[in-house]
C-alpha cells in the first residue's frame, strides 16, 4: 500500500488473510513494485484496476464490474420516475471507474447525453491535467499527492478510460480536501427530512464539489454554464464509508480537513 495508508485501512485488509504492507512509494509506485514481483512469481498475477500498454484485459473486466453499479443505478433511477438524470458527478483516480460509469450512461442516453462531472483529489488531478492540456494527450503527475482523498491519489490515468472520459465529460474538477470534508459533512448531517449517509472521503468529493458549485459565488458562471438549477436531476456516487472511522471522526465531528 503506498505511502500515507493509514495503520486502520492496512488492519482491514490483513484480516481478509492478505500480506500487506506500506510502502514509502506513492500510488503508481506501489502498482509498479507489484507488477514487478508478479512478473518474478511463478504463476503470478496483478489483479490492477489501471491500464498500460501491454496490461489492459484485466483492467477491462474491472470496468465491466463497475458498469454494474451504473446499470443497478440506471434502472433504480427509472424505477423512481427518472427517465435521465441531467448531470453525472463521478470520482477519478486512475479513472477506471469514472470510465465506467461515463461509458455506461453514454450508451444508455445516446440520444440525449446527461453532463458529466468528474472530480479528482486536487493533489493528483492527472485526468483535469490531460483536459486542461487539450490535445487528447495522457498527463502524469508524481510525488507524495497528499490527500485526505486516499483512494483518488493516483496520478497516472488508465489508458482506456482516459479514451472515453476525453470524449464525453464536460467539466474535470481538482477539488481541494476542504471540498471531500464539506461533502462528508453535509451528507452526514443533511437538511430536516433528508435520510444521512455515512460518506467516506473519496465518497463524498462529488458531492462536496457539487455543494460548492451550487452555494459558493465564485462557482457561478460554472453552474449556470452547465445548467444547474432548481431543476436538475443530479446522480451522484459514493463509493466508501468510513472505513477509516477515525480520521471519518475528526473530519465530521471535530471539524479537521485532514
Amino acid at each position: 500500500m503506498p505511502k500515507g495508508t493509514t495503520q486502520t485501512r492496512l488492519q482491514n485488509i490483513a484480516k481478509e488473510g492478505a500480506q500487506v504492507d506500506i510502502q514509502e512509494l506513492n500510488y503508481d509506485d506501489c502498482v509498479r513494485l507489484a507488477a514487478k514481483e508478479a512478473d518474478e512469481t511463478p504463476r503470478g498475477v496483478i489483479v490492477q484496476d489501471t491500464a498500460w500498454d501491454g496490461y489492459e484485459e484485466i483492467p477491462a473486466w474491472i470496468m465491466q464490474g463497475y458498469g454494474t453499479m451504473a446499470m443497478e443505478a440506471g434502472e433504480q433511477l427509472k424505477a423512481q420516475g427518472c427517465e435521465r438524470p441531467t448531470h453525472i458527478f463521478v470520482q477519478a483516480g486512475v479513472g477506471s471507474l469514472a470510465g465506467a460509469v461515463v461509458g455506461y450512461f453514454s450508451n444508455l442516453y445516446a440520444d440525449n447525453l446527461p453532463t458529466f462531472v468528474v472530480v479528482e483529489a486536487e493533489a493528483a488531478a492527472c485526468l483535469y491535467k490531460g483536459a486542461a492540456a487539450g490535445d487528447g494527450d495522457i498527463r502524469i503527475v508524481d510525488g507524495d499527492m497528499q490527500t485526505i482523498m486516499a483512494g483518488l491519489a493516483c496520478g497516472e490515468p488508465n489508458t482506456i478510460s482516459w479514451d472515453i472520459l476525453k470524449n464525453h465529460v464536460k467539466v474535470f474538477i481538482a477539488a481541494p480536501d476542504w471540498v471531500a470534508a464539506n461533502g462528508m459533512r453535509m451528507l452526514a448531517a443533511p437538511v430536516k427530512g433528508d435520510a444521512p449517509i455515512t460518506s467516506g472521503e473519496s465518497g463524498a468529493a462529488p458531492f462536496g464539489a457539487l455543494a460548492a458549485m451550487m452555494t459558493m459565488d465564485e462557482y457561478k458562471d460554472l453552474r449556470n454554464d452547465i445548467g444547474l438549477d432548481e431543476n436538475s436531476k443530479v446522480l451522484l456516487f459514493s463509493t466508501e464509508g468510513d472505513t477509516d472511522p477515525d480520521r471519518y471522526k475528526n473530519i465530521v465531528w471535530k471539524g479537521l480537513d485532514k
